[in-house]
């Protein structure tokens, strides 16, 4: 445990930080699935599904939760896989 005073309040900062890092990679796992469960079953709301996944991506990026490269990657996985369901089914 710290003693310097800046290094506790950095800790609890950090701390505060992470909970909403993970937060917010769940949430674009959560979305990622949607929308390719959405694509696979044909609902009619799968563009709504893609569009929310990509928003997720785009902000996540945007604030440094993942990097934008990261971002641009599982986008295009996204993609390749939302194209592939639809030629499949």
């Amino acid at each position: 445990m710290a003693n310097i005073r800046s290094q506790i309040k950095r800790n609890r900062q950090n701390e505060g930080r992470r909970v909403r890092n993970k937060a917010a990679r769940s949430e674009i796992k959560t979305r990622v699935k949607l929308a390719v469960g959405a694509a696979e079953s044909g609902a009619e709301d799968s563009a709504e599904a893609l569009r929310l996944a990509v928003k997720r991506l785009d902000k996540a990026a945007a604030k440094g939760i993942i990097h934008k490269n990261q971002a641009a990657n599982r986008k295009s996985r996204l993609m390749a896989r939302l194209s592939q369901a639809n030629t499949g089914s």
